[in-house]
């Protein structure tokens, strides 16, 4: 393997329910639910990925030390900035309105456990 193979396909993201996170995920932002098992009493992997993304996010139980609420500058680039600010407010997610920079466009918003992510839509290509 050389470096140039190295890929981000995983990161994990602490939350308090379970339950409330994959509803929050999956039926209000849209993400595909890819895996939802029990592996012990004290260990439940969920993962859910953003359509088009290698990289997905697991929640669970057991998985992190990490304290919920505590993952910011999670970041996704998006297509449009504007039509992703629809579609989360069409789906109940309060998000801030979009935030014009010279390197994108901003949305911002959290999960239920206040976990901080960023979509931009990234700046026109010369």
């Amino acid at each position: 393997m050389t470096i140039s193979d190295w890929r981000i396909e995983l990161i994990v993201v602490p939350v308090t329910d379970v339950d409330r996170a994959k509803a929050f995920y999956v039926d209000a932002l849209g993400w595909n639910a890819d895996f939802d098992h029990r592996v012990t009493p004290t260990l439940r992997f969920v993962q859910v990925t953003p359509p088009g993304s290698a990289c997905s996010i697991a929640f669970g139980e057991g998985l992190t030390d990490m304290a919920p609420g505590t993952m910011k500058g999670l970041q996704i680039v998006i297509p449009n900035a504007d039509d992703a600010l629809a579609h989360l407010r069409e789906n109940g997610v309060e998000a801030a309105g979009v935030d014009e920079q010279a390197w994108g466009r901003f949305v911002y918003f959290a999960d239920p456990d206040g976990n901080g992510w960023s979509l931009q839509e990234l700046p026109p290509r010369d």
